[in-house]
């Protein structure tokens, strides 16, 4: 796959194709781009998923994760899965949010905003069978605690490359409302906060589509499951995003679906937006991005972290 669009001739996002190629060892794409960026990273494996950290220049490599960055600090976190289902491109899931991240990463690098982790997550997509606790954020998340991260500020984007309104997820929210679970319940104040400071970053930016509403699970899902909170960002069109809006106030048990994962069923399809029906098979293209509202959620991650 060549380099045909102009956006991706440029850095960081000029591996980009190489990334969502058929054949790609996508670990290895990822890290040498990093590498070849001159990133302060370091890769930690947690219960056989490797996961991407990226630091602020300032912070010393990490020896140790007893010595981990910001340890019992609350710095801002920002997540994006580096991994994708089989015979899909994934060009939209996850690929673009990944490198978003990297040029957030370099943005926040050069403005000297400092109290930042960049992480790219494994195994966010399951396969048939596994549950949330099978996600590489829920053996990452245990470990966080044990890394002094508790306290981190985590946001989680997920398919922001088509389209220029914001979705801040109220998915959890749901799972909070039917879980006696202790270490669910203990996060929802701490969800509200990384929601209002994400509308509040809307708001400075002066965002003009922003939707609260659940979409379909993310690394949220895990980090929840292990007693971490986290906020989910993802990106629609603006016409699905008012459709969808509608169709969430005419029908409310739609969210139900959207949690249980039935909204993909048959008699259900036809309500998603048209960009999560391209998702996760051979329809996540190239063709279906934005590149003009690219700059758009870049700026976001940055202003997040301020």
């Amino acid at each position: 796959m060549k380099n045909t669009e102009a956006w991706a001739k440029i850095s960081p996002y000029n591996r980009y194709y190489d990334f969502i190629a058929p054949d790609a060892d996508r670990y290895t794409v990822l890290l040498e781009h990093i590498e070849k960026l001159k990133l302060n990273s370091a890769v930690i494996t947690v219960s056989g998923n490797r996961h991407i950290f990226i630091f602020p220049p300032d912070q010393k490599s990490l020896r140790s994760k007893s010595g981990f960055p910001f340890r019992g600090q609350n710095p801002y976190l920002l997540c994006a899965h580096y991994d994708r289902v089989t015979d899909s491109p994934g060009a939209n899931d996850n690929s673009i949010a990944v490198f978003h991240l990297l040029n957030a990463a370099i943005k926040l690098s050069v403005r000297g905003i400092s109290k930042w982790i960049i992480v790219f997550t494994d195994k966010e997509e399951l396969k048939k069978g596994e549950s949330f606790e099978d996600q590489g954020s829920f053996s990452l998340a245990r470990e966080m605690k044990m890394w002094g991260l508790e306290k981190a500020r985590i946001y989680n984007f997920d398919t922001c490359g088509a389209g220029n309104a914001f979705l801040i997820s109220t998915t959890t929210d749901h799972i909070l409302e039917n879980s006696e679970r202790p270490n669910i319940k203990k996060v929802s104040k701490k969800i509200k906060q990384l929601r209002d400071h994400a509308l509040a970053t809307t708001d400075i930016l002066r965002t003009e589509k922003v939707l609260l509403a659940p979409a379909p699970f993310s690394d949220d899902a895990g980090f929840l499951f292990a007693g971490l909170a986290s906020q989910t960002v993802t990106i629609l069109p603006g016409s699905e995003a008012e459709k969808y809006e509608a169709l969430l106030r005419v029908r409310p048990e739609f969210i139900d679906l959207i949690i249980s994962g039935k909204a993909g069923e048959p008699d259900n399809r036809k309500y998603l937006p048209e960009t999560w029906l391209n998702l996760n098979n051979a329809g996540d293209t190239p063709s279906r991005l934005t590149p003009q509202y690219f700059d758009q959620i870049v700026r976001f991650m940055v202003e997040l972290c301020r």
